[in-house]
């Protein structure tokens, strides 16, 4: 280890988006040595691209809005296999986490008596997404890191990590690089919070940033630790189709939330022709309570174009395949029309949708004032990940903590749009709590230097292959496959051809090499994030194959209802002794009593 530079910290979070650096605060303000690791800047994690708002019912637009309301809203979202504690929680305590990022600094939109203004968003009954234009996430970091600086954090800026280290079944620390000079590190710690976002790098199209490879995922698993419900991947109905450089970029739901309308290359608003009973029930009862619904106004409370994603996204892909979509095989958004029905509409769209403005215009040459843009789905989202207990945050691993993205559980089958970033805010900060309780409960553990040394051997590995295979033609190779396999639609013959090509894929990547030395070379990044990426991969394709339904962000042609058989139990998925893949399903603890009672009263 003498050979290694050497970082000493209570707690080790690796992320610096919204969940590391709310864990990293809370964990500071219990008196431990906190430690950050971002794979990137610092400000330039992922959390920035979630535009439209943090979930979290404050009430301040609908008085009928309660925590019982988003908790019922969440679980009906995620198909009633969300962890129910995670969910409990959340919705009681995000409005607490809302108002402690206002007193922190952050500026949201108001409503005219001077509260936090909510608007609506896809699968939410009332009101909930407290936002700041399009840039919610951006306020959100930025917030959080002009707090998070003046509590004696300590900053590690490009760093990857590539491996954690353990004694005995618990994790006491991690190996990882600078990715500048390409010096390696050692970074010892009482207890890890992994905070390393999604996976979204392992598809061709996705709204995700290029760090999302999936990196704690598989840090987990390599370490002992569960991954759970990875078949579960939420495809946003609305990213970028054109131009192709710009592909997959997200383009809000706060779009449809300020009354943008899905229209095919016919004009028609397709999405009125699909949809669920679920809806046309509340729709009714909206009405026997005075809260109406009417086509074209502004001011719906429920357009269809606000359903959840899942389905939003499957409607646009039918469109597409039916010939029905716009030039460059998406669908048509249009914000432009409500110049209809307000004054001064296009200084309204600006003010709402700063970033959407400009995007488009810059981007794209459209100006979505006047004029409707193109959308179709992008991979966004993971609902699954680490396996973690509902209160703490700690996985199967003692020591080792996950919160964000990166964390399984609150979202079951399918995320609604805006609980990621109270996500992020909830269990971000009880994941610090809790590690830094268990930092201060044990000694620090024990590194022997034969695990340094593997993991450096393995990190180096790509340069004893100076003439391997691009290990950039291996990733695109990947994502072409993924795509097409393990997409939004999926089948059982797809899925078995996916997984022969990922047996294929993994023997490309242990093949493929990059010349050149450890300095300033992206080719070793991409190498070394080729494992990552085939781990959640395998892991996603291996739980989308069992679960032999469709329910949520899955999908399958083949079986294309919701089974019984398939209600009560989650996907886990663990690495073998052998090293293999190991998958079982283990049953969701029953809910509690009062809890189905607030599910029954709330439908």
């Amino acid at each position: 280890m003498s050979d290694y530079q050497t970082h000493e910290h209570d707690v080790l979070v690796i992320g610096a988006g919204g969940a590391g650096l709310r864990a990293a605060i809370e964990a500071s303000a219990a008196g431990v040595s906190v430690g950050l690791i971002c794979k990137s800047l610092l400000g330039k994690a992922h959390t920035v691209m979630a535009e439209g708002g943090v979930a979290a019912a404050m009430a301040n637009v609908d008085d009928r809005d309660s925590w019982k309301v988003h908790f019922s809203d969440t679980m009906r979202g995620g198909q009633y296999l969300n962890n129910w504690v995670m969910a409990e929680i959340h919705a009681k305590e995000a409005p607490d986490r809302v108002r402690e990022l206002e007193k922190w600094g952050a500026l949201f939109d108001r409503t005219k008596d001077g509260r936090i203004l909510q608007r609506n968003f896809g699968g939410h009954r009332y009101p909930r997404l407290a936002h700041v234009g399009d840039r919610t996430g951006l306020e959100m970091i930025r917030t959080l890191q002009d707090y998070g600086i003046h509590q004696g954090i300590t900053v590690y800026m490009e760093h990857t990590t590539t491996a954690l280290l353990k004694d005995g079944e618990r994790v006491v620390g991690a190996f990882g690089y600078d990715r500048e000079r390409g010096r390696f590190r050692v970074f010892k710690s009482n207890a890890v919070v992994l905070a390393t976002g999604g996976i979204g790098r392992a598809y061709k199209i996705t709204s995700n940033s290029w760090e999302y490879t999936g990196d704690g995922q598989a840090l987990a698993y390599y370490a002992g630790a569960d991954l759970m419900d990875m078949e579960f991947i939420q495809f946003h109905p609305t990213g970028m189709v054109w131009p192709p450089s710009v592909r997959g970029i997200l383009v809000t739901e706060g779009v449809r939330g300020e009354g943008g309308r899905l229209l095919n290359n016919k004009g028609e608003r397709f999405m009125f022709n699909d949809i669920p009973d679920l809806y046309k029930n509340q729709v009714a009862k909206d009405a026997e309570e005075g809260w109406r619904y009417v086509e074209g106004d502004k001011n719906a409370n429920r357009p269809p174009e606000l359903l959840t994603r899942d389905h939003v996204a499957r409607c646009i892909n039918r469109e597409v395949k039916a010939g029905r979509g716009s030039p460059h095989g998406g669908v048509f958004l249009d914000i432009a029309w409500i110049k209809e029905k307000v004054s001064n509409a296009p200084e309204r769209i600006k003010k709402k949708l700063p970033s959407m403005y400009h995007q488009f215009k810059e981007l794209a040459g459209v100006d979505i004032t006047s004029e409707p843009m193109e959308v179709g789905p992008t991979t966004h989202y993971v609902m699954g990940g680490v396996r973690v207990d509902g209160v703490t945050q700690m996985s199967s691993v003692p020591g080792l903590f996950a919160a964000g993205e990166v964390a399984a559980g609150l979202h079951g089958a399918n995320r609604l749009g805006g609980n990621s970033l109270s996500d992020l805010l909830v269990f971000g900060k009880r994941a610090g709590e809790h590690a830094a309780e268990f930092a201060k409960k044990y000694e620090a553990g024990t590194i022997d230097n034969a695990q340094i040394d593997v993991a450096a051997k393995k990190a180096l590995s790509p340069f004893d292959r100076p003439t391997g295979e691009n290990p950039y033609v291996v990733q695109h190779s990947l994502q072409e496959m993924m795509q097409d396999k393990v997409g939004i639609v999926r089948t059982e013959a797809d899925m078995a051809a996916a997984l022969d090509g990922l047996s294929a894929l993994k023997k490309r990547a242990a093949a493929a090499g990059i010349d050149g030395n450890r300095e300033y070379n992206p080719g070793w990044h991409t190498a070394l994030d080729l494992d990552n990426l085939l781990v959640v991969s395998e892991a996603a394709t291996r739980s989308a194959l069992d679960r032999q339904e469709s329910r949520g962000g899955h999908f399958r042609e083949d079986y294309q209802e919701k089974q019984k058989d398939f209600s009560q139990h989650n996907t886990v998925i663990r690495r073998g002794p052998d090293g293999g893949m190991q998958l079982r399903r283990e049953a969701i603890p029953p809910l509690r009593d009062d809890l189905k009672q607030v599910i029954e009263e709330n439908k």
